[in-house]
């Protein structure tokens, strides 16, 4: 039981600046002792002036509720004097203690002083895997009460649960992660060591918990128990009345839908008669749950895994936990295993290695202790499950599982070859669509002998299929992995090789020279080869971003082959300059073992760079491929980046498929597998044949009834005006827009160009600044899942987004939403993969436009409509601002794709009173 005092604090403001003139308004302060709340305090305090309209909106809290209060100067000394030795805690403590400490000082009254507990950071730590580490996100995934977020009271109240949670768990970790994890907590911005400290006191005593494994003293989640499976569960539910009985276990509420049932037994009939299928089914209709029945069922019959692929590792965790829901609702056991490529997974070896090494800044010591903390939960070891900061990522990268081979001691810990042992034991194995297409290039293929095949989000195939074969360069990341060996100074890798070679007593002076002197003369030749290709001219500019296609006068230059020989003198050097200290490795501390294979494992690197550069600039083109250079010419050489690719998918995709055939089941499955009237657009990129039959179903009706298609006729024609005079227009039809719905506003751009400028443009007129968040993809910091997180969590917002955003998520609209597309979603016909499929479609007599350029469009646009309609229930605004829509001959094969829904033509203006009718409605 932790004894130290604590008094919990949260405090709601006028605003973020006390020099400003913004004070309390409301402070709450909860105290614990002997893990128990003791006692409460809440006070609302007069700010001596009006509540700011945003800070009411946000807290609820008004000058009415502050008219009778005392102003702070009242009561600051009874704070004060409550606070007085508890050790200080709040979510987020630079705000809270901070604010206090200046309203303290301009009161006249003495600072507090003490020991502080941030449990933003102690949340971090303690529950790694969290998604968000907001307060009301924290409370939520843990189950606590929160009344009212953004009310002090409740704040602290909450926060003070969490604390209790927190030191429950601090409790139960395993003594050897305790003693790591206080190492470096004194690196924290907050006295999360104290915390820490008293519970290794008291489990210093105690023993290990069977449940734990060590690594080199480092506590890991032992092998979960293995499943042992009997007959299958249930017959397959042939008829609708069992369907719907089946259905109602899961949710009691539960309707079988129009579709869902004939995907069943198409699946069904597939797996049974291993035969090819591919399903069109829209989105939210229960695609998942109608396929994943039959692939239970018939991984039970066969004793072989059914394989789930989709497209992004997101979508994989995604459609993990629809699984796991799904085995408690119908309680069946579900042996279930996610395999995602190698790097996803922690290497043991290389996290102690690295634990070694005590010099690492504060985003390091955060995501070791978050790592440490992780391995004691994790049955995967797959690092997305981990929520760490961008610094911490760096670190994250570099413990990420690189070979199969393993010292002996790390084999029991190699979580990555633990779960592909769980493979041919599973009944369901969920993976990705490159992880899938890779297989047939591994030396023990694993989704070979299989239950069942289903490829969902099957309409990405394509593009992953030839990503995985896609070869970049990239003038960032070569001179990151090159400097790795050469910075010299303390703490850098080459100074500690010498700190080795010192020890030792080896004469290294001679051959530091040889290595420092072939190391410039190899940047050299690669400094000359980046300046060459970054003075090259472009074919084709968008502003100050450009794309050239690689032709064979520039692969010509000698400067590539100059650069090889000078990069292998290097690496030979530096490989005999690591050869003294490999020969005593048994008599090396663990922290030079760690430099010694730091050395070994950049070297490796390099030698793999080597390769790449090999390939992209040296080997001869191969047909069917094509290579281009993109740049940027405000920062250049570093934004050089050089790609090849090959130009169509099918063969890679068949490859893998072929051998499969006849052998098991497969079925190919979308929302959007079929492209308006070019049915077999997507089957004919993937290879897949025209005697494969495809089905394609309706929603049931009503479905988007609430769905309301506008196009916007006052815009100006995108091909007559200046970019900036549509760029105006758009900002304008968006604010109208997001004013009229008063919630969220998705706006799908092809170009980051023009979303930038868009995005400016809005903030520059003010008209949302004091209601709206923008959020804005290559603007904002974050991944996309993160900026999507985000805007999920505004009730008022903007997410202005390009290509990735056309697809695979979901656009929340529990009032209004809307969906804004900028442009049609045409691919530029200056792209260079575009540009060498359509020169290959001429080159058979074939209309690169109406084969490749418009399907392509229409595939992207229905998926732009898919992100707004997900369920029966929900409405929302599809608001198309490019009018070749209505004046092109092409614009109706766009309308014609969509699902019924009513489509009007108008003004910007008669569009809000649209939108606002329905409000009212």
């Amino acid at each position: 039981m932790f004894t130290s005092k604590y008094a919990v604090v949260d405090l709601e403001t006028t605003g973020h600046s006390p020099l400003k003139g913004d004070r309390i308004i409301q402070i709450a302060i909860v105290f614990i002792e002997n893990n128990q709340i003791t006692n409460t305090y809440m006070r609302y305090v007069h700010p001596g002036r009006s509540i700011p309209p945003f800070i009411h909106q946000l807290t609820s809290i008004g000058d009415d509720d502050v008219a009778d209060a005392p102003p702070f100067e009242a009561i600051a000394q009874e704070v004060t004097d409550l606070l007085a030795g508890n050790i200080f805690v709040a979510h987020n403590t630079d705000f809270d203690l901070s604010f206090l400490q200046k309203e303290l000082a301009r009161c006249g009254v003495s600072a507090w002083h003490g020991k502080k507990v941030d449990t933003v950071e102690l949340a971090k730590i303690v529950y790694p895997s969290l998604p968000s580490y907001r307060l009301q996100d924290i409370a939520e995934s843990l189950n606590i009460s929160l009344k009212q977020a953004h009310r002090a009271d409740d704040d602290a109240e909450a926060t003070a649960l969490f604390l209790l949670k927190a030191l429950e768990k601090i409790e139960k970790l395993p003594k050897e992660t305790l003693s790591r994890l206080h190492e470096r907590s004194f690196a924290l911005k907050s006295d999360i060591s104290s915390l820490v400290f008293e519970a290794l006191k008291r489990a210093r005593g105690k023993e290990s918990e069977t449940r734990y494994s060590l690594f080199r003293g480092i506590p890991f989640r032992s092998e979960r128990d293995e499943v042992i499976l009997g007959d299958a569960p249930f017959a397959f539910p042939a008829s609708s009345i069992q369907k719907q009985d089946l259905l109602r276990q899961i949710n009691p509420a539960y309707e079988l839908r129009t579709g869902q049932a004939e995907l069943m037994d198409l699946a069904w009939e597939a797996f049974t008669e291993k035969s090819q299928i591919a399903v069109e089914l829209p989105t939210g209709v229960g695609k998942t749950i109608g396929y994943l029945i039959p692939a239970i069922l018939r991984s039970y019959e066969t004793s072989k895994p059914v394989v789930v692929s989709t497209y992004t590792n997101h979508l994989v965790d995604t459609l993990a936990e629809e699984i796991e829901k799904l085995e408690k609702a119908l309680n069946i056991p579900v042996p279930l295993t996610v395999i995602k490529g190698m790097s996803n997974y922690i290497s043991l070896g290389k996290f102690e290695e690295l634990l070694q090494f005590n010099d690492e800044v504060y985003d390091d010591s955060m995501t070791i202790m978050q790592v440490l903390v992780w391995l004691t939960e994790t049955t995967t070891g797959d690092l997305d499950e981990i929520n760490v900061s961008g610094g911490g990522q760096l670190f994250i990268d570099r413990i990420r599982k690189r070979s199969m081979k393993v010292k002996k001691d790390e084999k029991i810990a190699d979580f990555y070859s633990r779960n592909l042992s769980r493979c041919k034991k599973s009944v369901i194995l969920v993976t990705n669509h490159a992880m899938l297409m890779n297989d047939k290039d591994r030396h023990e293929p694993l989704f070979h002998s299989l239950g069942g095949l289903v490829v969902d989000e099957a309409h990405q195939m394509n593009q992953a299929a030839i990503q995985i074969h896609e070869q970049v360069f990239s003038y960032t990341h070569w001179k990151y992995v090159m400097g790795q060996l050469h910075t010299f100074s303390n703490g850098q890798l080459l100074f500690d090789m010498q700190e080795i070679l010192t020890r030792f007593h080896f004469n290294y002076k001679y051959s530091t020279e040889r290595l420092l002197d072939s190391y410039e003369a190899f940047m050299a030749a690669f400094d000359e080869c980046m300046m060459m290709l970054a003075n090259s001219k472009p074919h084709m500019r968008h502003s100050t971003r450009s794309v050239e296609i690689f032709d064979d006068s520039l692969r010509a230059h000698p400067c590539f082959r100059k650069v090889l020989k000078k990069m292998n003198d290097y690496m030979s050097i530096a490989e005999n300059y690591s050869a003294p200290i490999r020969s005593i490795a048994s008599e090396l501390t663990l922290l030079e073992q760690a430099t010694s294979n730091e050395w070994q494992y950049w070297l490796h690197e390099m030698k793999i760079k080597a390769g790449e550069w090999v390939e992209l600039f040296l080997d001869e083109q191969q047909p069917g491929t094509t290579m281009w250079m993109e740049k940027d010419s405000r920062s250049l050489p570093g934004s050089l980046r050089i790609k090849k690719s090959p130009i169509y998918s099918g063969t890679v995709v068949q490859s893998f498929v072929q051998p499969l055939a006849g052998e098991t089941g497969i079925v190919w499955t979308s929302g959007t597998l079929t492209a308006g009237q070019d049915r077999r657009f997507v089957l004919q990129q993937l290879g897949v044949s025209d005697d494969i039959p495809l089905y394609t179903f309706d929603a049931p009706a009503n479905f988007y009834a609430g769905a309301h298609t506008f196009i916007v006729e006052d815009m100006p024609d995108i091909q007559q005006v200046s970019n900036e005079e549509y760029i105006e227009a758009v900002a304008d039809a968006l604010i109208q827009t997001a004013v009229a719905i008063d919630g969220r506003v998705f706006a799908l751009f092809l170009s980051h160009d023009m979303l930038k400028k868009t995005h400016e443009s809005i903030l520059d007129s003010g008209s949302l600044e004091d209601d709206f968040v923008l959020i804005a993809q290559g603007v904002s910091s974050g991944s996309r899942h993160k900026l999507l997180k985000t805007f999920k969590q505004q009730e008022k917002a903007i997410l202005f987004g390009t290509t990735s955003f056309w697809e695979g998520v979901d656009v929340p609209s529990e009032q209004l939403s809307a969906v804004v597309i900028v442009r049609l979603p045409f691919t530029s016909p200056e792209e260079p993969l575009f540009k060498a499929r359509s020169a290959a479609l001429s080159n058979e007599q074939k209309n690169a436009f109406t084969q490749l350029g418009l399907p392509e469009a229409i595939l992207r646009f229905r998926q732009g409509f898919g992100r707004l309609i997900r369920s029966s229930d929900e409405q929302g605004f599809f608001i198309i601002l490019d009018r070749r829509i209505d004046t092109k001959s092409y614009g109706k094969s766009f309308l014609q794709a969509l699902p019924q829904s009513d489509v009007k033509k108008v003004s910007v203006q008669a569009l809000v009173n649209e939108i606002e009718n329905c409000y009212n409605e």
